[in-house]
C-alpha cells in the first residue's frame, strides 16, 4: 500500500475499515487491518484516533485483553480513549476492572464526559455496588452531567439493579426530559422487582404523555399483566400493538403468547401462534410453557413438540424442561422417558434446570430409583436439585434418606431455602421423625435466618400432633406470627381424637368450624365424646363420609377411584395386605381377590427405565411421528 497522502490519511482509512468490520462482524478482517498498521512496510506512527478505534473494535468482539494491550500502548489518551476502555470492561462482564480504570482516569486528571459516567454507572449496576454508584452519581453532579438524559438513564438503571426502586423513581421524577429509554428502564425495573401494579401504572402514564412505546415497552407491560393475570390489560395492550404495527415483531408476539397463557386464555395464545408465518423457538416455548400450567392441555403440548421437531427447529433446554414438567404433572412416564432419551441423544449435559426437571418428573411419577440416578449424574447441583430429591424422598416414605440428603447438601456448601425446609419437615412428618423435624424447624430460624410461613408452621404442628405432643402443638399455634389455617386445626382435631384429648380437640373443632363451616370434619368433632351414639342420632350424615372419590392420574389419563374412608376408627399405616384390599374395592375385598387383580394388571410401571434399556432403545428419529399421545 502506498501512503500517497501521508500517515494521517492512512490512519483515517484504517479507522474507516475497522468501523466497517465492526458493522459487518468481520473479526478476522479487522485483525488483518490491525496487523497492517504495526508491521513494516505499512506500519504507521502512533495515532490517537486509530488506537481508540482499535480499542472499540476489540471491545465489540469481546477481546478485552487485546483492547487493554492497545490501550496500554497508547502514548497519549483522550477522554474518548478512556471511555472506550471503561465501556469495554463494563459491557463484557468485568465491572470491577471498569471501576478501577474509572478511578485511575480521575487520578490522571482526565475529565469524564457523559458517556464515561454512563459506562461507570453501568459498571456499578453490573457489580451490584450501590455505594460506588452513589459516588459516581455525586461525581456526575459535580461535573454538571447529572441532568444529562443519558447519564440519568444509566444512573436509574444502576439504582434499580442495586435494588433501590425508591431512588430510581425519585431520579425519574426529577428528569426534565424523558425519552422512551428512560420510561423502559423504570418499567422494566418495576417488573423485575415484582412491582407489577406500579409498572402498569407507569405504562399508562407513558401513553397519557403521548410517548410512543417500542417493543421493549410492550414486552415489560405484557409480562406485568401476565404476572397478575389481568386478561383485560393484555387485550388492551394487544390492541395497541396492532395499531402501532408491532405484531410482526417476534419478541412482542412471544410476549403476547406468554401473557395470554398466564391469564389462562390458551385459546387466544394458540390463535396468535397459528397466525405467525414462521413460529420460532421462543414463541413455541412460550406456548408449551402455557400448556404446562394446565394439565388439560398436556396432549396439545406434546403434539406441538412433535410438530416443531418435524420442522427441524432447534430445541433448547427451556422447552424440554417445560415438557418434562407436563409429564411430571400428568404422570405420563411413557412420554417423559422418551423426552429423557431425546435429552441424552441431542442435548449436552450440564443444564441445571433441565436436570432438575428430570429429577422432578421421575419423582412425581413414583420412580424414586430413576429420580435418584438423575440426581447422582448431575455435574452441578443447586438448591433446587437437592430440594427436588428431598421432596421425592418424603413423598415415597424415605424420611431417613431425606435427612441424610439434607446433611449432605449443607456439607456441600449449598444453602437451603424455605422450600427445602418445607420438603424436609413434610418428609419428617410422614416418617414419624418428630424430634428431627422440630430440630430442623428451630434451626431454619436460628441458624439460617428464614422466617417460617404458614406451611412451615402447619408441618411443625402436624409433627408434634402425630407424636402425641398436643400441648406443645397448641402452644405453637398460639404463638405463631401468621394467621392459623384450617389444615392446622384439622391436624389438631385428628390427633386429639387419636390420643383421646377431648378438651383440646373441642377447642380445635370450634376454630375449625368457624373457619370452614362446610367441612365434614365437624362430624369428627361431635364424635369426640361418643361416635356410636352420634351415628344413631344422625344417620343422615353417614352417607356423606362413607365413601369419597379422589382423582388420580394413570399414564396421563385422569380417572376417579373410590376410596372408602372411616373417620370413626383410628387411621393407621396399613399393612401390605390392607393396602391391596383398599386399592381394589375396600376392606370387603378379600386378599385373594386383590392379589388376582394385581397379577392381572401387571406391574405398575409399563415403561422400562431409560437407563436400564439405554436411550437408543427409546429414541429414534421416527418416534416423534409415530408416538401415540
Amino acid at each position: 500500500m502506498t501512503l500517497v497522502n501521508g500517515p494521517k490519511s492512512a490512519a483515517v482509512l484504517y479507522s474507516s475499515l475497522l468501523q466497517s468490520c465492526i458493522g459487518s462482524n468481520a473479526f478476522r478482517q479487522g485483525k488483518s487491518v490491525h496487523h497492517r498498521t504495526i508491521i513494516a512496510p505499512s506500519a504507521l506512527p502512533p495515532d490517537l484516533h486509530l488506537s481508540t478505534k482499535l480499542v472499540i473494535f476489540y471491545s465489540h468482539f469481546g477481546d478485552v485483553a487485546a483492547a487493554r494491550r492497545v490501550f496500554d500502548g497508547m502514548l497519549h489518551r483522550s477522554v474518548v480513549s478512556w471511555t472506550a476502555m471503561v465501556s469495554a470492561y463494563a459491557k463484557n462482564g468485568r465491572p470491577r476492572e471498569a471501576l478501577e480504570l474509572f478511578a485511575l482516569m480521575l487520578r490522571s486528571g482526565a475529565r469524564p464526559n457523559q458517556f464515561t459516567f454512563g459506562s461507570a454507572a453501568s459498571a456499578c449496576a453490573g457489580a451490584r455496588c450501590a455505594r460506588s454508584g452513589e459516588q459516581v452519581h455525586a461525581c456526575a453532579a459535580k461535573g454538571r452531567f447529572a441532568g444529562d438524559m443519558f447519564v440519568q438513564s444509566a444512573l436509574m438503571d444502576m439504582h434499580l439493579r442495586c435494588g433501590s426502586v425508591v431512588d430510581a423513581s425519585r431520579l425519574f421524577a426529577e428528569m426534565e426530559r424523558k425519552d422512551v429509554v428512560s420510561w423502559n428502564a423504570l418499567i422494566r425495573g418495576f417488573v423485575e422487582h415484582r412491582h407489577y401494579s406500579d409498572a402498569l401504572g407507569l405504562f399508562a402514564s407513558m401513553l397519557r404523555d403521548a410517548m410512543v412505546p417500542d417493543h421493549f415497552t410492550f414486552g415489560s407491560a405484557l409480562k406485568a399483566s401476565g404476572a397478575v393475570s389481568l386478561l383485560s390489560n393484555v387485550e388492551l395492550i394487544h390492541t395497541c400493538i396492532i395499531k402501532l404495527g408491532y405484531l410482526d415483531n417476534k419478541i412482542v408476539t412471544a410476549s403476547l403468547i406468554d401473557s395470554y397463557a398466564k391469564c389462562r386464555s390458551l385459546s387466544s395464545a394458540r390463535v396468535i401462534y397459528d397466525s405467525m408465518c414462521e413460529p420460532d423457538l421462543v414463541s413455541s416455548t412460550a406456548l408449551i410453557s402455557g400448556y404446562s400450567m394446565d394439565r388439560n392441555h398436556s396432549k396439545d403440548a406434546m403434539k406441538l413438540f412433535c410438530k416443531i421437531h418435524r420442522k427441524g427447529l432447534r430445541i433448547d433446554g427451556v422447552l424440554l424442561s417445560s415438557l418434562l414438567s407436563i409429564c411430571a404433572n400428568t404422570a405420563s412416564i411413557k412420554f417423559g422417558t422418551q423426552v429423557h432419551a431425546y435429552v441424552c441423544k441431542k442435548k449436552p449435559m450440564g443444564d441445571a434446570a433441565l436436570d432438575n426437571a428430570l429429577v422432578d418428573m421421575y419423582a412425581k411419577a413414583g420412580e424414586f430409583t430413576d429420580a435418584r440416578r438423575a440426581f447422582d449424574e448431575m455435574p452441578h447441583r443447586n438448591v433446587i436439585s437437592w430440594t427436588s430429591l428431598i421432596t421425592a424422598c418424603g413423598k415415597n416414605g424415605f424420611g431417613e434418606d431425606a435427612v441424610t440428603l439434607f446433611d449432605r447438601m449443607v456439607e456441600d456448601g449449598v444453602k437451603p431455602n424455605d422450600v427445602t425446609f418445607l420438603a424436609l419437615l413434610s418428609a419428617c412428618s410422614h416418617s414419624g421423625l418428630m424430634n428431627k423435624g422440630i430440630e430442623y424447624f428451630t434451626s431454619m430460624m436460628s441458624k439460617y435466618g428464614i422466617n417460617p410461613r404458614v406451611e412451615h408452621y402447619s408441618s411443625a404442628i402436624d409433627l408434634l400432633a402425630r407424636g402425641g405432643q398436643l400441648e406443645d402443638a397448641w402452644k405453637l399455634v398460639q404463638k405463631m406470627n401468621a394467621e392459623p389455617s384450617s389444615s392446622m386445626f384439622g391436624a389438631m382435631l385428628g390427633a386429639c381424637k387419636i390420643h383421646g384429648n377431648v378438651p383440646l380437640g373441642e377447642t380445635a373443632a370450634k376454630n375449625l368450624f368457624s373457619m370452614d363451616p362446610e367441612s365434614s370434619s365437624h362430624v369428627c368433632g361431635k364424635m369426640l365424646r361418643g361416635p356410636e351414639n352420634y351415628w344413631r342420632k344422625h344417620p343422615e350424615e353417614k352417607k356423606f363420609v362413607t365413601v369419597s372419590y379422589e382423582k388420580v392420574m394413570v399414564d396421563g389419563d385422569e380417572i376417579s377411584q373410590a376410596i372408602p374412608i372411616s373417620i370413626i376408627r383410628e387411621r393407621k399405616y396399613q399393612s401390605s395386605e390392607y393396602r391391596k384390599r383398599r386399592e381394589f374395592g375396600g376392606k370387603d375385598t378379600s386378599y385373594a381377590q386383590a392379589t388376582t387383580l394385581i397379577q392381572a394388571r401387571g406391574p405398575m410401571r409399563s415403561v422400562p427405565s431409560c437407563w436400564s434399556m439405554g436411550c437408543d432403545a427409546f429414541y429414534s428419529a421416527e418416534w416423534l411421528t409415530t408416538i401415540t399421545i
